[in-house]
Formats: structure tokens, C-alpha cells, sequence
């Protein structure tokens, strides 16, 4: 009998994860049991992907900086990718603030409810906006600042840090370009040989990734909160989720449109990656699978989705931006609060600065979110309004993150004519399989 493709395996590891999550907490004793003796196998499975996060950025981007041999190919291949990334967390923001503002959640959200919920999550809303706040009060140009590491080992020794590593990797990779072939042959053949060996343990590692979404889905279901809080919230979440479904319908609309190919081709090959998105709520955690998708089964060539994919999992984080917008609008709208049009602006360009700086791990739109409620000067306590529902809908936000990292992928191969035909033609093959 033929072997299940991984992307069914995968979605067959989350709807064993959600039915074992069910039933566990409803036995004496099964919270437990689940925080015990499963939840460890999917953080473990969650540390082997963020293990091989800094080693696979630093491979690829400098082996696909240093591929292009001209300096000015890296110049236009970076000034389109920043450009399109930018708008495309512009249009997320966007339909965000305008579904929020026709859908209207907040209002159905009680004070009773409201006065619960704070009392709740007041713990985490204090995590939360001590850590915003820090990043509230640097100057204008601390973002700049922080690009630039002043120890390289220190910057990779963090997974937050990736837009530093992003950094050194591209002015490695420049430094190659520009001394004689003769001179960074060796080096090169050395981050060739680097990266090929990041690809086979990324191989490895997705041999567990039914078991380690099984994990990660049983111990969230066991660990949600009350049903009355979510049916409270569920405006919100169907806004959310609406918006982010409006997200994916505009990236397959700009593949066809840009790129002639089907939504039907661009889904099938980039599934894989939005399950696991899905399971593991971190573009970083995903990037490795997402790059062998876009290369392998898009048809992007290497040297476009090692240079655009690694910064988009870093900088475009339109899912987190369109969550962002709908966020705050909910929480102001909850408080009985009516944002005028400039304020709404606001929230775009503030939402949309932040999505850059926002580290690509679970949670991190969270201390990006104090940042945009403090600008539109909505009462950051109305934070814990949204925990309730935060971890499922980080989920989905992962989704949209990761399928726009591979929409501008896409763009981006086609305007430097580098997308071709995919090195793999029967998408239901056996994973892994290369050319």
C-alpha cells in the first residue's frame, strides 16, 4: 500500500491531537497526563526546528547572496522584495480595520464578560506590556540601531535576533561577491556543502512531524480555557479569521495574476507548509519546510527563495498585522470607544512598522499589539480580553504569514525571470523526494 503523503500525515497527527485533547480533559487526571507525557514530545519537536532556524538562514542567504555574482542583482532582487512585502502588510491592515468596522464585534462583548476576562489574564497583560514598554520608550531610530549586531555568535544564539543574522548573512554574502572567485571559491563551496547537509537534517526532522503536531495540538485543547469565554469572542475570531481568509483569496489572485499560475498549483504545493504554520504558530519554525515547498514544488529557483524567504518570515507578517488592526478596533469598540479616521491611520503605519520587528515565534504579536493599542491610546487591559482566543487564532495568522512569504517569493522569481517548472511533479509523493 502506498505511503500517506506527509501533509495528510500531518493533518491525521492534529485531528488525533484535538479528539486525545478532548477527551483528556474531561478525565481525572488527563491535564495532567498530557502536560506530562505528550506536550514535552511537541516542544521537543518545536526545538528541533528552531535549532536549525539561525544555521539554515545563514546558509541560504549567504549562499544565495553570493550565487547572484553581481552586486546589482542583490540590489534589485532586495528593493522588490522589501516593496512588495510592505504593501502586501498594508493591504492586510487594511481589510482588517474595514471588517472590524462593518462586523462590529466589540459590541457584543458584555461587561460581565469583560470585568472575567481581565481578572483572568491580568498576569500575562502585565507580561506582555512590560516587555512593550521597552520597546515604547527607544528612540526613532533604535530599530535601525538593533539591526545591526555588535557580536555576531551573540545574535544568533537568539531566535528574536533573526533580522541581525539576516543582516550579517547578506554583508558575508556581499563580501563573497566582491573579492576574486579564486579567493571565496572555498568559502563558498564550504556554505554549498553547509546548507545541503541543513537541508538533510531538515529532512530528518520532518520524518516527526505528524507525532510533534499531535503533541502540540492534545496539550492546547487540554489547556484552553472556559467555552463561555470563547463563544463571548466569537465575533471577534470570525473577524479574524474572515479577514485572514480574504487574505489567502488575495495572494492566490496575485500569483495568478502575476505569475499565470492556478490557486489550485499554488495551494497544493505550499499545503504542507500551512499545516505545519498552523500547528507550530511560528514562521521560523516553518521556514524550512516553506523553502523546500517554494523550491521544489513552485518552481522558484534557489537563489530567489534563499534570499526572499528567509527575510519574510522576519519582516512580512501580514496574518499578525490584519490581527493587529482587527485587534485593536475590538478592544476599542469593547471599551466604547470610537476611533476616528486618523487614529485608524495610525493603527496602519504603526501595525504595519511593527509586523517588521516582530520576532516570527508564537506570541510575539502579542507585546507588537501593546505598541498599537499605546499609539491609538486604547487602554491596554482590554490585552486580556483577547488571550482567551489568542493561541488559535496565532495559528491561523501563521497560515496567512507563511503563504504571503511565498506569494512575494513568486512575484519576486518572476520579475527576475528565475521561476520555472517544479523539480517535483506529483505533489502526493512520498516526502522527501528530490530531483
Amino acid at each position: 500500500m502506498k505511503k500517506l503523503a506527509l501533509h495528510w500525515q500531518i493533518l491525521l497527527g492534529m485531528l488525533v491531537g484535538v479528539v486525545v485533547g478532548l477527551l483528556m480533559s474531561n478525565m481525572e487526571g488527563g491535564k495532567e497526563i498530557i502536560r506530562d507525557w505528550i506536550k514535552p514530545f511537541g516542544s521537543i519537536f518545536i526545538n528541533a526546528l528552531k535549532l536549525i532556524a539561525v544555521p539554515l538562514i545563514l546558509a541560504s542567504l549567504i549562499k544565495g547572496v553570493s550565487d547572484l555574482k553581481d552586486i546589482s542583482k542583490l540590489s534589485k532582487m532586495g528593493g522588490r522584495t522589501i516593496f512588495i512585502y510592505i504593501l502586501t502588510t498594508v493591504m492586510a491592515v487594511s481589510i482588517g480595520l474595514l471588517l472590524v468596522n462593518v462586523i462590529k464585534p466589540g459590541n457584543s462583548i458584555s461587561e460581565t464578560t469583560r470585568l472575567e476576562m481581565v481578572e483572568n489574564y491580568s498576569g500575562d497583560t502585565a507580561k506582555y506590556k512590560e516587555d512593550a514598554k521597552k520597546q515604547k520608550e527607544s528612540g526613532p531610530l533604535q530599530a535601525l540601531e538593533d539591526l545591526v549586531p555588535e557580536n555576531i555568535f551573540g545574535a544568533a544564539s537568539d531566535n528574536r535576533n533573526m533580522l541581525q543574522v539576516i543582516f550579517f548573512a547578506i554583508f558575508f554574502g556581499i563580501g563573497l561577491i566582491l573579492i576574486p572567485e579564486k579567493k571565496s571559491k572555498a568559502v563558498k563551496n564550504f556554505f554549498d556543502g553547509f546548507n545541503e547537509v541543513i537541508l538533510k537534517m531538515i529532512d530528518l526532522i520532518m520524518l516527526a512531524a505528524p507525532y510533534g503536531v499531535f503533541a502540540l495540538l492534545a496539550s492546547l485543547v487540554a489547556e484552553s480555557p472556559s467555552l463561555d469565554l470563547f463563544k463571548a469572542l466569537g465575533w471577534y475570531a470570525f473577524t479574524v479569521v474572515l479577514g485572514l481568509a480574504l487574505m489567502v483569496i488575495l495572494y492566490n489572485s496575485i500569483v495568478f495574476l502575476f505569475t499565470g499560475k492556478k490557486p489550485n498549483f499554488f495551494m497544493k504545493g505550499i499545503a504542507p507548509a500551512q499545516l505545519l504554520a498552523f500547528s507550530t504558530s511560528s514562521s521560523a519554525a516553518t521556514l524550512p519546510v516553506t523553502m523546500e515547498r517554494v523550491t521544489e514544488h513552485l518552481g522558484v529557483e534557489e537563489e530567489v527563495s534563499s534570499f526572499v524567504l528567509p527575510i519574510g518570515a522576519t519582516i512580512n507578517m501580514d496574518g499578525t498585522s490584519l490581527y493587529q488592526a482587527v485587534a485593536a478596533v475590538f478592544i476599542a469598540q469593547a471599551f466604547g470607544m470610537d476611533l476616528d479616521f486618523g487614529t485608524q491611520l495610525g493603527i496602519i503605519a504603526t501595525a504595519t512598522l511593527a509586523s517588521i520587528g516582530s520576532a516570527a515565534v508564537p506570541g510575539a504579536g502579542m507585546v507588537m499589539l501593546v505598541i498599537v493599542l499605546a499609539q491609538a491610546g486604547i487602554p491596554e487591559a482590554g490585552l486580556a480580553l483577547i488571550f482567551a482566543v489568542d493561541r488559535p487564532l496565532d495559528m491561523c495568522r501563521t497560515v496567512v504569514n507563511v503563504t504571503g512569504d511565498a506569494t512575494v517569493s513568486m512575484i519576486v522569481a518572476k520579475s527576475v525571470d528565475k521561476l520555472g517548472e517544479p523539480h517535483v511533479k506529483d505533489w502526493d509523493d512520498d516526502y522527501p523526494k528530490k530531483a
